[in-house]
C-alpha cells in the first residue's frame, strides 16, 4: 500500500531508530567492564536503578512475550505448509461456479463434482478486484485472524487454471474467509470463483506451541555452549532461503501479468511507486468497507518489530569475551545487513509483481523462490524458532541479572550468581506457555513494539545524558558518538511509540511508571554512579554559583537548621539524636521542603577517633531516614565542644546554603555537679552566635514536644519583646502548617512601657502583620500595670518563689567565687575570664525576668507553645549568672521556644 517510494521511506525511518540506538549502546557498552543483564545493567548504570529496573522488567516482559509470538508464527506457518499435521484440522473446501451458473466443488483431493444445489442465490457481478461474499461473523467462540500465510490455489476446470484468493471469515474452530474473484479463459468466458479456506485451528496452535516452546527450553537448560551449536541449525538454512528467495526473483521467467506476477519490470517499479492506502478486512484483504485503514503510521506498526532484535547480543553480554569489541561490530553490522536487505526487498518485490499480487498473497516469496516453495517455508520455520531461542535465552539472563543487584527482594528467588539462571528461565518459559495457550497476541503484540521502544529510548537517553555531563568517568571506546545523535535516536523512539498506538504507548508508560514507583518505594538503595547523581552534583554547583554569597533577599529565604544532637551528654551513647527533635526540624520547614544538618561533636583527638566518628555518622545518617527527614549528617572531633562548635559555626555550608538558625534542648540538667561546663559551654554557643549572625532557637520541654499526629488545641504565644526580623513571627506560622498545630491561633503579646502607649502600639502591630499576610489576635500589656493586677496574684507568689531562690544561688556563687579568689590571691574570675559583678544589675536582670515570667504564666500557661525572645548573655557576668537568668525565665512553662532573631528581615511586606 505505501508503495515503493514510502516503503523505502518507511525502512529508513524505523532503520534509523535501531541505527542511532546502536551508536548509543556502542558508546555506553565500550565505556567500561559490562556485567550480565544487558540493556538493563547500561540503563540502570546510567539512570539509576529505579529507571533500569522498571525499564529491564518491562524489556524482560517483551522478550517473554515475544517468545511467544515467534512460537506461534513457526507453527502457524508449519500447519500451512503441513496441513496433514493439523489434529484438529476440518476439510478444506473450494467452490466454482462455471459460465452457466452450475457450482462446482472442488474436494480435498482435486476433484471436480457439481454441487447438488445448483445455482448460486445470488448472481454473478463482474469485478476486476477480489470482493468478500460477506461480511466476517463471529462464530460461537471468537478469534481473531492470525496472519495468512496460505498461497495461490487453483482448480482446473475444462483445462483452465482458474485462480483462487483465499480469505478468511470465522467458522467452527477454524477461522475461515469466502472469496469472489473473477477468472477470464483464452475465449473470453468469465467464470466467478467463490473460494472458502481455513487456517489452522486454535487447539493445533496450542498444542504445537507448547511442545515447541518445552523443546527450546531443553536447548536454554543447555548452556551457552548448547545455544551456540544449534545457532547454525537456524541460521544456515535462512540464509540460504534468502538466497533462494533473491534468486528466484532475479532469474524468474517475465510473465504476462496475468498470475500477478510480472518478473522484473519498470512497468511494474513505476505502478508500485506510489502508495494506495485502502481499507482492509482483519485479515489484511483489501475491501472497500473493511473495518481497518492502513496509512503510513499503522504500516510503522507493523513493520517495525522487523527490525528489533539489536538488543540479542547485550543480553548475553556476560557470556562475550570481549563485550567492549564483540557488542559495537556485531549490532552494528547487523543492524546494516538487515537494514539494505530490507532496501534491496522493497525495490526488487515491488518491481517483481502487481499491487493486487503482492496486497493478497501472503507468501508471493515461496511462489519466486528458487527451485521451489519449501525451501521458504522451512526458512521461515526455522528463522522464527531462532528468534524465539533468542527470546528463551535472553530474557532469563535478564531477570537473572536484576535479581542479582537485590534492588527488588521479591525478584531474590531468580538470583543465579554463578551458572546457568534455571529459574529465571522456568519463569519465563511459563509466561511464554500462558501467551501461547493464549493463542491470541494481537492486543499483546503492540505492549511488547512499546517495551523494545522503552528500552531503546532509556539506551539513548543514557548515551545523552552521559555524553551532555561529560564527567570525568566519561572514557568509551567507541569514539563515533555525540549527544545529538543520541538525543534524536531517543526522540524517534518516542515519535515512533505514538505514531503506532497512543492508547499502548499511555498503557506502556504507565506500567512502566507503576515498576518505578514500586522500586522507589519498596526498593533497596543503591549507589551506582549513575548518570543523575553527575546530572544533581552539577546542577548543585550550577545552582549554588548563581545564588553567589550576596544576602538572598527576604522572600527566597529558607530556614536551613543546624540541629545540634547531643549538646548535653543526656541521650545513652547507642540514640544519635533525641527523636523530638527530629519531629521539631520538621516543624520548621514548609511542606518538609528545606534542609536540615545534624550535628554532633565528640570530644576528643581526630586521629584516634576518626573511625568512630564514621561509625556514628552512618548511625545518625540511618535515624534521619527513619525519621524522614530531609538532611544530612555531620560529625565533629574537637577538644572541647565549644570549639567544635566554634568551627562549625565558621565553616559549615557553601555560599548562601550555610546553615542559619542554630537548633538545640534547653539544658534542664546543668545543675547536676558532674555537668558543671554546661553553663560556660552554654553561653559560648551563644555568643559565637550572635558573632557569626546566627539565628538561634532553644527548645524547653523537648520531651513534651507533639508528635507528628498528637494534635494540639489553644494558642501560639509569642511575647514579640526585641526586633528579630520577623523569626518568631514565620516560626509560628510554619507551626501552622503542621498537622499537629494546625487547629491552634496565634496571640501577639507585645510590651509597652506606659499605659498610654498601649493602644498605639495595638494599632501599630496589627498594620504590620496585616502587611505581613499573618492571621493574629495582638495583646499589649503595659508593664507598669502589672504590679496592680490582681488577677495574677498567684503567678505573681508563684514567680517570686523562684526569685528569691535564684538570688540566694546567686549569692552563694559569688561569695565562693569572692573566697576562692581571695584565697589563691587573684582578681575576680569566672569561666577563665575577669569577672565585674555589679549586685544592683544583677538584681535588675532577675526581676525584669521574673515580670516576664509571671506575665507568661498569667496569660499563657496553657498556652500549645510560647515563643519568647532570647535575652543575650550580659557582658561580664558568669556563665552561672545567665542560667540563673535563663532558668527563672522558663520556670513552670512546659513548652517554650526561645528565639535569637537575626540582625536582619526574614519576612517582607511587600509582593
Amino acid at each position: 500500500m505505501a508503495g515503493i517510494g514510502e516503503g523505502l521511506l518507511l525502512v529508513a525511518f524505523c532503520g534509523s531508530c535501531t541505527f542511532l540506538t546502536t551508536i548509543s549502546l556502542s558508546a555506553i557498552a565500550t565505556n567500561g567492564a559490562m556485567k550480565g543483564g544487558g540493556p538493563y545493567y547500561l540503563i540502570g548504570r546510567s539512570l539509576g536503578p529505579e529507571v533500569g529496573v522498571s525499564i529491564g522488567l518491562c524489556f524482560f516482559l517483551g522478550n517473554a512475550i515475544a517468545g511467544a509470538m515467534y512460537v506461534l508464527g513457526a507453527v502457524e506457518t508449519f500447519l500451512d505448509a503441513v496441513p496433514a499435521a493439523g489434529l484438529f484440522r476440518d476439510n478444506l473446501l473450494a467452490s466454482i461456479q462455471d459460465k452457466e451458473g452450475r457450482q462446482l466443488v472442488c474436494t480435498p483431493r482435486g476433484k471436480l463434482a457439481y454441487s447438488p444445489r445448483g445455482k448460486l442465490a445470488s448472481k454473478p457481478q463482474l469485478a476486476s478486484k477480489p470482493q468478500l461474499a460477506s461480511k466476517p461473523q463471529l462464530a460461537s467462540k471468537p478469534q481473531l485472524a492470525c496472519k495468512p500465510r496460505c498461497g495461490l490455489l487453483a482448480c482446473w476446470q475444462r483445462g483452465l487454471l482458474v485462480p483462487v484468493v483465499p480469505v478468511l471469515v470465522p467458522m467452527s474452530r477454524r477461522e475461515t474467509v469466502t472469496l469472489i474473484t473473477n477468472s477470464t479463459a483464452a475465449d473470453g468466458t468469465i467464470t466467478e470463483v467463490m473460494t472458502t479456506i481455513s487456517t489452522p485451528s486454535l487447539h493445533d496452535l496450542q498444542v504445537y506451541g507448547v511442545i515447541v516452546t518445552i523443546l527450546l527450553c531443553f536447548v536454554v537448560f543447555g548452556g551457552v555452549k548448547m545455544i551456540n551449536r544449534v545457532a547454525p541449525a537456524f541460521l544456515v538454512p535462512v540464509l540460504f532461503s534468502l538466497s533462494c528467495i533473491f534468486i528466484g526473483a532475479l532469474s524468474g521467467p517475465k510473465g504476462d501479468g496475468s498470475s500477478g506476477i510480472t518478473g522484473l519490470r519498470l512497468k511494474t517499479f513505476k505502478e508500485n511507486w506510489s502508495s494506495d492506502y485502502q481499507f482492509t478486512t482483519n485479515a489484511g484483504i483489501p475491501d472497500p468497507e473493511g473495518p481497518i485503514y492502513w496509512n503510513f503510521n499503522a504500516l510503522v506498526g507493523l513493520f517495525f518489530p522487523a527490525v528489533t532484535g539489536i538488543m540479542a547480543g547485550s543480553n548475553r553480554s556476560a557470556s562475550l569475551k570481549d563485550t567492549q569489541r564483540s557488542i559495537p561490530i556485531g549490532t552494528l553490522s547487523a543492524t546494516l545487513i538487515t537494514s539494505f536487505l530490507y532496501f534491496i526487498s522493497v525495490i526488487l518485490f515491488g518491481s517483481l509483481a502487481t499491487r493486487e499480487e503482492l496486497l493478497t498473497n501472503r507468501l508471493l516469496t515461496a511462489e519466486v523462490a528458487w527451485p521451489f516453495p519449501a525451501i521458504i517455508y522451512a526458512g521461515i520455520v526455522l528463522s522464527t524458532l531462532g528468534a524465539a531461542l533468542q527470546s528463551l535465552t535472553g530474557a532469563p539472563r535478564l531477570l537473572a541479572a536484576i535479581a542479582n543487584d537485590d534492588i527488588l527482594p521479591v525478584l531474590k528467588y531468580f538470583m543465579a550468581t554463578e551458572g546457568e539462571p534455571h529459574l529465571a528461565t522456568l519463569f519465563t518459559a511459563f509466561v511464554c506457555i500462558c501467551c501461547v495457550i493464549i493463542g491470541n497476541l494481537d492486543l499483546i503484540t503492540p505492549t511488547i513494539t512499546m517495551f523494545f521502544l522503552l528500552c531503546y529510548a532509556g539506551v539513548n537517553l543514557s548515551s545523552f545524558l552521559l555524553d551532555l555531563l561529560d564527567a570525568p568517568s566519561w572514557r568509551p571506546r567507541w569514539k563515533f558518538h555525540h549527544w545529538s545523535l543520541s538525543l534524536l535516536g531517543a526522540s524517534l523512539c518516542i515519535v515512533i511509540m505514538f505514531l503506532i498506538s497512543w492508547l499502548f504507548t499511555v498503557v506502556s508508560l504507565a506500567l512502566a511508571s507503576l515498576i518505578y514507583y514500586y522500586v522507589s518505594k519498596k526498593g533497596k538503595a543503591g549507589d551506582w554512579g549513575d548518570g543523575f547523581k553527575s546530572a544533581y552534583f552539577q546542577l548543585a554547583l550550577r545552582s549554588l554559583r548563581s545564588l553567589g554569597a550576596n544576602q538572598v533577599h527576604p522572600k527566597n529565604w529558607y530556614p536551613i537548621p543546624l540541629i545540634f544532637c547531643r549538646p548535653w551528654g543526656k541521650l545513652p551513647e547507642n540514640v544519635p539524636c533525641h527523636p523530638k527533635l527530629a519531629d521539631f526540624a520538621n516543624c520548621m520547614k514548609k511542606k518538609g521542603r528545606g534542609m536540615s544538618i545534624f550535628v554532633s561533636i565528640i570530644d576528643g583527638d581526630y586521629h584516634e577517633l576518626a573511625e568512630d566518628a564514621k561509625a556514628i555518622s552512618r548511625q545518625l545518617s540511618t535515624y534521619i531516614n527513619y525519621k524522614r527527614c530531609e538532611g544530612v549528617a555531620e560529625i565533629i572531633v574537637a577538644p572541647t565542644m565549644s570549639d567544635g562548635f566554634r568551627g562549625i559555626v565558621q565553616t559549615m555550608g557553601l555560599g548562601n546554603l550555610k546553615p542559619n538558625i542554630i537548633v538545640m534542648r534547653y539544658p534542664e540538667i546543668w545543675r547536676r555537679e558532674n555537668l558543671f561546663q554546661i553553663p560556660s559551654t552554654f553561653v559560648s554557643i551563644i555568643n559565637d552566635c550572635i558573632i557569626a549572625n546566627k539565628a538561634v532557637v532553644i527548645v524547653k520541654g523537648l520531651d513534651e514536644w507533639p508528635g507528628e499526629y498528637q494534635r494540639q488545641f489553644g494558642t501560639i504565644d509569642l511575647y514579640w519583646i526585641v526586633r528579630d526580623g520577623g523569626l518568631m513571627l514565620l516560626l509560628s506560622q510554619l507551626l501552622l502548617t503542621k498537622e499537629s498545630f494546625e487547629g491552634c491561633k496565634i496571640q501577639v503579646f507585645c510590651i509597652a512601657e506606659e499605659d498610654t502607649e498601649a493602644e498605639v502600639l495595638m494599632a501599630d502591630v496589627k498594620k504590620f502583620l496585616y502587611d505581613l499576610r499573618m492571621q493574629a489576635e495582638v495583646i499589649v500589656i503595659p508593664m507598669k500595670s502589672w504590679e496592680s493586677d490582681t488577677n495574677h496574684e498567684g503567678q505573681q507568689d508563684e514567680s517570686m518563689e523562684a526569685f528569691t531562690g535564684a538570688q540566694r544561688r546567686i549569692a552563694k556563687y559569688l561569695s565562693d567565687m569572692k573566697d576562692t579568689a581571695k584565697s589563691e590571691g587573684r582578681p575576680l574570675m569566672a569561666d577563665g575570664k575577669p569577672v565585674i559583678v555589679n549586685e544592683q544589675q544583677v538584681d535588675k536582670f532577675l526581676y525584669t525576668t521574673l515580670k516576664l515570667n509571671s506575665t507568661i504564666l498569667g496569660y499563657s500557661r496553657m498556652a500549645a507553645v510560647v515563643l519568647v525572645s532570647l535575652p543575650p548573655p550580659p557582658l561580664n557576668h558568669p556563665a552561672y549568672f545567665y542560667m540563673e537568668y535563663m532558668d527563672l525565665l522558663v520556670e513552670n512553662v512546659p513548652r517554650m521556644l526561645i528565639v535569637k532573631g537575626y540582625r536582619r528581615d526574614v519576612v517582607t511586606l511587600f509582593t
